[in-house]
């Protein structure tokens, strides 16, 4: 299992390294335009808990770029299948399909968290200083699980270009907005934030901003992105075994 994954993982890692230098702007595009519209035009003026909303935004911008990264990794994957027949050519090599999801969901972790480095360096920027402690790392990394988990899975089952963009405007488009990462959860009707509640980013956004600001998370956000990433991961096993058939 462990040859197979790193040799699907070692190639999308000379992808990603030989498209870096275009991608790296890309990841600065949208955080950078976020910070600069909500940070200057609240920032200053708006405290939430005792932060700035600049401190309350970065970390809901790491969720959300850590989300969508990861989720990134299903377009690779659709281009391999349906461009360059590589998924038929792993069919026909000994790799199990376990180890061809934990090498895709690898690579769409790195891509998150390359993301999230770049968001960093751009908070240092407009002076925004986080607690990166261990807690701050794992909500990141469970997050990005269970969203390039996601990816693989989607990625079996779409038919073309068009059905992903589907997805993702249906997925990750209203989790990005409604997941606590730019307005805190209290700012919506009772209503409306019991849904919210069952959005895997709203416990990622939480788990994230507490830990940025030096606060242990809570550990039912935690074991929610674990669980639901495990689940994701097993059912993307089945989706690539059926997507063979």
């Amino acid at each position: 299992m462990i040859y197979g994954a790193s040799a699907v993982y070692y190639r999308e890692f000379l992808i990603l390294r030989r498209r870096l230098t275009r991608l790296i702007p890309s990841w600065c595009v949208s955080p950078l335009l976020y910070l600069t519209a909500f940070g200057f035009a609240m920032g200053k003026h708006v405290t939430l808990d005792g932060h700035t909303y600049m401190e309350f935004l970065l970390p809901g911008l790491i969720a959300m770029s850590s989300m969508t990264q990861a989720f990134a990794i299903s377009s690779e994957i659709n281009i391999a299948r349906f461009y360059w027949n590589i998924f038929e050519e792993i069919q026909a090599a000994p790799v199990s399909d376990l180890s061809y999801v934990a090498g895709e969901v690898l690579a769409g972790m790195t891509r998150a968290l390359l993301a999230i480095l770049v968001v960093l360096v751009l908070g240092l920027l407009f002076g925004v200083v986080l607690s990166l402690n261990p807690w701050f790392w794992l909500a990141i990394l469970l997050n990005s699980f269970l969203f390039a988990s996601l990816a693989v899975g989607i990625a079996m089952l779409v038919k073309s270009h068009a059905d992903q963009t589907l997805m993702t405007s249906f997925i990750i488009t209203p989790m990005a907005f409604l997941g606590g990462t730019f307005f805190p959860l209290e700012s919506f009707p009772e209503w409306a934030r019991n849904l919210i509640y069952f959005l895997p980013l709203t416990h990622a956004a939480k788990a994230i901003r507490t830990a940025a600001f030096g606060n242990r998370p809570s550990f039912v956000s935690l074991m929610i992105l674990a669980v639901i990433g495990l689940l994701l991961f097993c059912l993307s096993v089945w989706c690539v075994r059926k997507a063979k058939d």
